[in-house]
């Protein structure tokens, strides 16, 4: 395997004529961008398995290699400029998330319609893809972007609120101002706190200065930032883990490509979700402990105080089934799916969203 890894500045694209699928000698010139860095989990498994995992599958049959260009931290690819991207040939490989491309993908965004969810971040991606799969909302998200959904699903472990007070009530969130990605806002109706935009870039600082008290994030993140520092308390008011997407090859490289070089990057993929969600999995009570070790503590919310909030919340699900169905999306089938799917495993939504 050849790979080129731009740290600063992306200087070159992939150069591949598209054209038939590729014979026995070929060179597949690729190019696989993020727009987050490496310290992220999702990027950094691209590098750790999904690459190491298709050289190995397309070793089996010696048909193709493939010489990588590798562009992370936005250093070809901005966030959220990822389906642009793939549609004007600038990179090949790479995630598609709905939370970063709201417009185009906004499908994918199942499980921020539905909070207060399940928080098993492996359970959330299995139901997750497979409600876009059998609700045809993925053959529909391809069609219209011109990406293929190769697998490589993840979901970001349990959300919950890191702040300067404790929550244990919602007079306690009253006036409350909180940060958080845009995706993350609906969340807070009805509980009487003030959504305000912010993302890990700026909670630190934010929660420091009084721009907010608190912001909505994951501990696995939330501790490597330090932000046990500013806002030590992690309330737990269970949002529930989130899936935010998977990846994606551009369409005409996909149907340049013989049918198991394609079988190849979906062994690949699988294997990259497999790896995410194992370091997550261990990450995540060594997060907690550190948190706590910094001289953060965990706060549950009341069980009634929650349940009133979920109750006076604006039903997310409206917006997201409007929004699908004007893209021409089967948004109440996708999210009927997703309910139905944990319903069959045991779990229950603390609120009937998909009510007549």
């Amino acid at each position: 395997m050849m790979t080129k890894t731009f740290g600063a500045l992306a200087l070159t694209a992939s150069t591949l004529a598209l054209t038939a699928p590729a014979s026995a000698t070929d060179t597949l010139r690729l190019t696989i961008a993020m727009g987050h860095p490496e310290v992220f989990l999702w990027v950094k498994h691209i590098h750790e398995t999904f690459i190491p995992a298709l050289e190995r599958e397309l070793a089996r049959t010696g048909e193709v290699q493939v010489e990588w260009t590798e562009a992370y931290g936005g250093t070809l690819v901005r966030l959220g400029s990822e389906i642009e991207s793939f549609q004007t040939g600038i990179m090949d490989v790479g995630q598609v998330s709905g939370v970063f491309n709201p417009a185009e993908a906004g499908i994918l965004n199942v499980t921020y319609a539905m909070p207060f969810g399940p928080t098993d971040p492996a359970q959330v991606t299995a139901a997750a893809e497979e409600a876009l799969r059998a609700s045809g909302a993925q053959d529909l998200l391809q069609e219209a972007t011109g990406v293929v959904y190769i697998g490589g699903g993840v979901a970001i472990d349990g959300y919950n609120i890191g702040a300067n007070r404790e929550i244990r009530s919602l007079s306690d969130m009253n006036g409350l101002r909180i940060g958080g990605a845009p995706s993350n806002h609906a969340w807070l109706d009805g509980s009487g706190a003030v959504a305000v935009g912010g993302s890990y870039t700026s909670f630190y600082n934010d929660i420091q200065t009084g721009v907010y008290s608190g912001h909505i994030g994951w501990i696995t993140a939330s501790t490597p930032a330090r932000l046990y520092e500013v806002a030590p308390y992690w309330n737990q008011v269970d949002f529930g883990s989130m899936y935010i997407g998977g990846l994606g090859v551009s369409q005409a490289r996909w149907d340049s490509f013989s049918d198991d070089t394609r079988q190849a990057f979906l062994t690949a993929a699988a294997e990259y979700t497999e790896a995410y969600h194992a370091e997550q999995a261990a990450r995540y009570d060594a997060a907690r402990e550190a948190y706590v070790a910094g001289g953060g503590e965990f706060v549950e919310m009341e069980p009634g105080e929650r349940q009133h909030w979920i109750d006076a919340m604006t039903n997310p699900t409206t917006a997201f089934i409007a929004a699908a169905e004007a893209r021409g999306e089967p948004g109440r089938g996708v999210l009927e799916a997703y309910r139905d799917l944990l319903g069959a495993q045991g779990f229950t939504f603390p609120r009937d969203y998909l009510a007549p």
